[in-house]
């Protein structure tokens, strides 16, 4: 293996990966009929936890990487939504539910403190504060 990207590095980006897998796993027990429904829709959110986690560690700027974390976030929640749903419908056991649910959590917070670290960074409004 080659070079190593700096979101490979990130513990935040590595937890999103162990979630997208245990998501995948997970799933593979839901209905057939659900295949193109929630089971799609869970998957896909999943995954873009870990891509907007990456693609926000390649912008430049603080501001243009705090809205792809936010994005992160976004899509970490709207996992729980489909757990809970998912839940509910007894497509996931009390067990699978609670791990994937705490793992969310610690994931969450995790997005919360980069995007907290980003927000005490100031960059110049430059419409602003460029010298005249």
């Amino acid at each position: 293996m080659g070079y190593t990207y700096g979101f490979e590095k990130m513990a935040v980006w590595q937890m999103s990966r162990k979630i997208t897998l245990l998501i995948y796993q997970a799933t593979k027990a839901f209905p057939k009929e659900e295949m193109f429904g929630i089971t799609s829709q869970i998957r896909r959110a999943g995954i873009s936890i870990g891509c907007n986690l990456a693609e926000g560690s390649a912008r430049v700027g603080s501001k243009d990487q705090s809205r792809f974390y936010s994005m992160a976030f976004s899509s970490a929640v709207e996992v729980v939504n489909l757990l809970v749903i998912s839940h509910d419908l007894q497509y996931l056991s009390d067990g699978d539910f609670s791990i994937l649910r705490q793992e969310l959590e610690k994931l969450t917070y995790q997005i919360n403190q980069l995007a907290a670290r980003l927000s005490t960074l100031q960059e110049p409004d430059t419409e602003y504060d460029t010298p005249l």
